[in-house]
């Protein structure tokens, strides 16, 4: 089995001062009609936010990587997004558990109407695990930046509380799944959703928070 490179995983420990550029993140291409596109300046605004308050050495553009490719193991961490449909071929699945399994981190951002979507293509990767909602206590929302009540809300569409949600495997969350929150628009650059900038800061700061955590393999509570 692939397995990723254990180095990236210890990046976020003191060392990555002055080696910015030693890896790099991934946006996650899919089938089934979904934007995965959507919100091209997030990524690139996170990872500079990342890279200027944390040291994180995060290669300044990502990559864009097929659910079915085999480089997807050069990638710690793989960001997927979108409004509609999303389907994973067999390949894909199987590719995508091997990924996970074998130390990978999939964070993925409801962009508002990708849930009815997404829930069942994630059971197929892992017809054992149950997506399970991370209390505001969990370490994720307490590395450089705190955020006591949990997950933020960014944007309003049918008024309801953000959530997240992981899946677990043998301890570890190998998925985060961040719903009626939209991080990714509140990563954008300002003029593209006319975010306040203190919107768009609790945004960032939540994100740089998800890199962290994945980079440290920081999970000290098996299943919150």
């Amino acid at each position: 089995m692939y397995r990723l490179i254990p180095f990236v995983f210890a990046i976020f420990s003191g060392l990555a001062a002055n080696c910015q550029g030693s890896f790099q993140i991934a946006l996650l291409k899919y089938n089934g009609g979904g934007d995965w596109y959507a919100n091209p300046t997030s990524l690139p605004n996170l990872i500079s936010f990342a890279n200027r308050n944390l040291n994180a050495g995060i290669a300044e553009e990502p990559a864009t990587i097929d659910a079915a490719d085999p480089q997807i193991f050069n990638y710690p961490f793989i960001h997927m997004t979108g409004h509609g449909n999303v389907v994973f071929s067999t390949v894909e699945t199987d590719n995508l558990r091997a990924y996970l399994t074998g130390g990978g981190f999939l964070h993925v951002d409801d962009n508002f109407g990708m849930d009815p979507f997404i829930r069942p293509q994630l059971k197929r990767i892992f017809p054992d695990l149950d997506l399970i909602e991370i209390p505001p206590s969990h370490p994720i929302f307490h590395q450089t930046f705190d955020f006591p009540a949990g997950l933020p809300k960014i944007h309003e569409h049918d008024g309801k509380s953000a959530q997240a949600f992981g899946l677990f495997y043998q301890g570890r969350m190998v998925v985060l799944y961040t719903f009626e929150c939209d991080l990714g628009d509140g990563w954008e650059d300002q003029n593209v959703h006319k975010d306040s900038e203190a919107n768009r800061q609790k945004a960032l700061k939540m994100g740089a928070n998800i890199l962290q955590y994945v980079m440290m393999g920081n999970d000290p509570i098996k299943r919150p």
